[in-house]
């Protein structure tokens, strides 16, 4: 038993660690010597990278938030298997542990993103099936509409049901799952309220790619 606790404890410890680097505001530093918060939706994500500074950073959060996500997860089923420790799947406590450091960055004054990447790297580690097909009926909707905002939370809140349609197909046990996969799409809805407040507004922006001369003054 202690054993258990301490793997899950140091599992979730290290995927917050692992999750509050901040590649938004990294990649900000490294290619404008700025800080991403400073600029559009001041928030630490690629949509908002994208929208400053251009394909090419953007690609670079990308790459970072969602490999995290993948991380904690391999790091955290890692440890519980130094541990001889089976039956539970290690890899939601540290990737809990990672959505929460890259909402609230430790080494980032706690202010990060809104954890949709960082979700689907972890999502697409533990259930690569489920988020395989969200992806599918998520990735044309942004291209359609051109409101990212919108297509994570509608992905986010189908990630439950479908997790426990899936498992229940395959004749798994789908409760634990299912409610583990509901706390993070809380948390990915949760960070979008605003987002979700401009929406019923109707003055959410949609997504668009930077001018070249707004990228020459940063």
């Amino acid at each position: 038993m202690e054993a258990t606790i301490f793997a899950g404890l140091a599992s979730a410890l290290i995927g917050y660690l692992l999750g509050s680097i901040s590649f938004a505001v990294i990649v900000s530093r490294i290619y404008a010597k700025d800080d991403v918060r400073n600029h559009g939706s001041h928030n630490a994500g690629m949509t908002n990278v994208l929208r400053v500074y251009g394909v090419g950073p953007a690609a670079c959060t990308l790459l970072g938030d969602f490999a995290k996500g993948i991380l904690a997860v391999v790091l955290g089923r890692m440890i519980f298997h130094a541990f001889g420790i089976s039956g539970f799947d290690a890899g939601y406590i540290s990737g809990l542990g990672a959505l929460l450091g890259h909402l609230f960055p430790i080494w980032f004054g706690f202010r990060g993103g809104k954890g949709v990447l960082t979700s689907i790297g972890i999502m697409i580690a533990i259930n690569p099936l489920a988020i395989g097909l969200i992806l599918l009926v998520m990735l044309p909707f942004v291209f359609i509409v051109r409101i990212v905002s919108l297509a994570s939370i509608l992905g986010a809140a189908l990630f439950p049901p479908v997790t426990y349609l899936l498992l229940s197909y395959q004749g798994k046990p789908a409760l634990i799952d299912t409610c583990l996969s509901a706390i993070f799409a809380a948390l990915v809805i949760w960070m979008h309220r605003s987002n979700i407040k401009r929406l019923l507004n109707g003055t959410e922006k949609r997504l668009t790619l930077p001018k070249k001369a707004d990228k020459n003054k940063q």
